[in-house]
């Protein structure tokens, strides 16, 4: 589901890469290193990543897939690499030149969205940085996430359940509740285990075995 207009999504897009390249400028060697959110990548690769997912368009993106038989995460690891810079300034550099872009393999711009909003937070969360994304982004990527499988598979997660976000107008759903920040019902639908023990209510223990939380 998309609610904001395409142009409005692709600005929320830009908004959000261009704080979270601000926030990591003063990161020290340390910091780059450390483990995220995302699973055995460090900060810097997160980093690489995301510009790899704003640098390849739908062409490039199936030659990558075909070359690495249809392995989402061999595919993800060879781009990581691919954009990864010999240090971690260069990484950072290489990231701000895609703040401005409009490339992405499909046209599901809240999904491209959900992508600097879910690794932003992977980043973030674990060195303790206070920034975090825009409600109205969060919002518009908790919408997208619970309305279909596609990045995550959000549907098939919250199928039978009322999402309610306790700080928007994010409200989705019947059935069971589950209660919290939009950030952290979006990272919890993202799979990210720590976030479930953010959310209340009788559907939580569903969703945090429906996620592999």
């Amino acid at each position: 589901m998309q609610t904001m207009p395409r142009a409005d999504v692709w600005a929320s897009i830009h908004r959000e890469r261009a704080a979270l390249a601000d926030e990591l400028a003063t990161l020290t060697p340390q910091q780059w290193a450390a483990p995220s959110l995302c699973g055995r990548w460090s900060v810097e690769e997160v980093l690489a990543h995301l510009t790899a997912a704003a640098s390849i368009g739908r062409l490039r993106w199936i030659r990558s897939m075909l070359g690495a038989r249809f392995d989402a995460d061999l595919h993800n690891q060879r781009r990581m690499q691919e954009y990864r810079g010999a240090d971690p300034a260069e990484t950072l550099a290489r990231f701000r030149a895609a703040v401005p872009r409009t490339t992405a393999p499909s046209g599901h711009t809240p999904a491209w969205l959900g992508e600097v909003v879910v690794h932003g937070t992977d980043i973030r969360e674990p060195l303790g940085l206070t920034g975090a994304p825009a409600l109205t982004s969060a919002t518009e990527v908790a919408r997208f996430f619970a309305a279909r499988d596609f990045t995550v598979a959000g549907r098939t997660a919250t199928e039978g359940l009322r999402l309610r976000a306790t700080d928007g107008p994010f409200d989705t759903g019947s059935g069971p509740s589950v209660h919290g920040t939009t950030l952290a019902l979006v990272m919890a639908m993202a799979g990210r285990s720590r976030y479930c023990a953010e959310l209340t209510g009788p559907g939580v223990a569903i969703l945090r075995d429906r996620t592999g939380a």
